[in-house]
């Protein structure tokens, strides 16, 4: 049977402390959207600022060793944060291990602010180390803050609780091109430039080298006021009854939490975990959960592929309609500020409006239904962009495109972004946190978060080489040839056709309560010598 303390949790009414722990539980992807949103702007800059070149005529640009480790590195120290943070949240409780993910953010974007040194080797080896210990923090809120949403979080509304931490994301990009926009204007104001064809030296000022580390340093501030309150926050009524065995000191916590009376079980209680002791690699754990972990890996790996691999293109759809004009005929901070706003558009009309479609139908239509979907529209998005690609984005004219259908170009690009977040990019960070059993639970999240990463890094990294133009001499400076962005598309509809199928290997888990998800109330009820055999 299950616990008192559980069931009241599933059937509790939705209350001020639930939505205090979403805006707790989110911060840390606020400040995750924040980064990812402003790197792509500043990376510009960077390369403006050290990595200009007199002779060639063109604004300075990262060479691409540099632009591929001041990217990648924060992925590759997001996916060890993911998986660490994961086994350590289950080990240690979630409680103990929770401050220190959100305290490294906020430390290492301040930090990434005062990268300073003599050479741009150095001030780009500088950041690229506090980038790295800034995605381990980042990767750590992933698992510990789903499973913490899911464990406080009643039956009836438990997904769109998750899918609102998640949603945060949503407003970190705003802000993150909000900060960006009004800083850039404030600098373009107070220190006016020539466009670079004017006069490169002038083009940037010595002044914007404090543009970007005051960008990267305001991200830290609401991260920071929300450290107090999520240190007060008591360990999970499931952790503590489940795994640490303690229903007491549960039942309190829930008491106080949720402001109602929970009666204190009579009997003794021993934990499920003590009982069934079958840990993550053991035969009991892949009959039981197994497929259910192969689910959750692949298709947030084929999700995170072409999610990050927009990116790729983004240029071109900004340069297509006009919202971006060749950085020649731009002062560095003009060029800050006309990406901002580019991004901040295509993020309030398509990005930020899919996350809150999810939160508002999830619990209404279910998990699988949107991730099908989600997949499904994505797939046929990638191939309406990939097929007609060239027809659509018109002709090189200059540092322009002319001819093309560029409103067509513009609402399909859109609508896989709205599809990502109306779909997989939610579902899957969403039903991790609720198939497995409370003592494996932050680690399997944490296994199926690396492995979403790590097809970040094969789509933002293996496909940016991929794209490149397949002529010689007309690939980006820095990059061999490659298949062509048009290739590259269709490969990535691939993947989102692969997303789709392997999502048939996740159940749905829409109305039903974490303990029947798990297997844990069958554990409670038996602990036979067969369920044993495999330890």
């Amino acid at each position: 049977m299950a616990l008192e303390v559980l069931t009241a949790l599933d059937k509790a009414k939705t209350q001020w402390y639930h939505f205090t722990a979403i805006l707790i539980a989110g911060m840390g992807f606020f400040t995750d959207a924040y980064d990812l949103f402003c790197i792509s702007t500043v990376t510009k800059l960077l390369g403006r600022i050290y990595y200009y070149d007199s002779t060639t005529g063109k604004p300075g640009a990262l060479p691409a060793n540099v632009a591929a480790a001041v990217n990648g590195v924060a992925f590759c120290g997001t996916l060890s944060g993911q998986l660490f943070f994961g086994w350590l949240g289950d080990k240690l409780g979630r409680k103990k291990v929770y401050g220190m993910t959100l305290m490294l953010m906020v430390i290492c974007s301040i930090a990434s602010g005062l990268s300073f040194g003599h050479t741009a080797k150095s001030v780009m080896t500088t950041l690229c180390f506090f980038r790295f210990w800034l995605g381990f923090g980042i990767g750590g809120d992933y698992p510990l803050s789903a499973t913490i949403m899911s464990e406080y979080a009643n039956t009836k509304t438990r997904g769109a609780f998750i899918a609102a931490v998640f949603a945060m994301q949503g407003f970190g990009i705003l802000a993150g091109g909000i900060v960006s926009l009004v800083i850039s204007a404030a600098f373009n104001h107070a220190y006016p430039a020539p466009s670079f064809n004017e006069n490169q030296i002038a083009s940037t000022p010595t002044e914007v080298d404090f543009a970007w580390r005051l960008i990267f340093m305001l991200g830290a501030i609401p991260a920071a006021l929300t450290f107090y309150w999520r240190m007060k926050m008591p360990e999970t009524a499931r952790y503590t009854a489940l795994v640490e065995g303690n229903l007491k000191q549960a039942t309190q916590d829930m008491s106080k939490v949720l402001e109602m009376e929970v009666a204190t079980e009579p009997v003794k209680h021993e934990s499920p975990m003590r009982k069934l002791k079958f840990g993550l690699f053991t035969k009991a754990f892949a009959r039981r959960h197994g497929l259910q972990l192969l689910g959750t890996t692949t298709t947030w790996f084929f999700l995170d592929v072409a999610f990050y691999s927009q990116n790729l293109f983004q240029k071109d759809v900004f340069t297509a309609v006009g919202w971006l004009p060749g950085p020649g005929s731009m002062s560095a901070m003009e060029e800050v500020y006309r990406i901002s706003r580019a991004q901040t558009l295509i993020a309030l009309c398509s990005t930020v409006p899919g996350y809150w479609f999810t939160v508002a139908l999830i619990d209404r239509i279910g998990r699988f239904t949107i991730q099908v979907m989600g997949f499904f529209m994505m797939t046929v998005f990638m191939f309406a962009l990939a097929i007609p690609y060239y027809k659509l984005r018109g002709d090189k004219c200059g540092d322009s495109f002319c001819g093309g259908h560029h409103m067509t170009f513009i609402v399909l690009y859109s609508l896989t972004f709205f599809f990502a977040n109306f779909g997989p990019n939610s579902t899957t960070f969403i039903v991790p946190a609720e198939l497995f059993p409370a003592r494996l639970r932050s680690t399997c999240h944490g296994i199926s978060a690396a492995a979403g990463k790590a097809g970040a890094i094969v789509g933002a990294f293996g496909f940016l080489y991929l794209s490149q133009n397949q002529h010689e001499g007309q690939q980006e400076h820095g990059y061999p040839t490659g298949l062509g962005i048009r290739t590259a598309l269709l490969m990535l509809g691939g993947c989102n056709a692969l997303g789709l199928l392997f999502t048939f290997f996740v159940p749905e888990t829409n109305g039903r309560s974490l303990e029947d998800l798990s297997g844990e109330n069958e554990e409670e009820m038996s602990a036979t010598p067969a369920a044993l055999q495999d330890v």
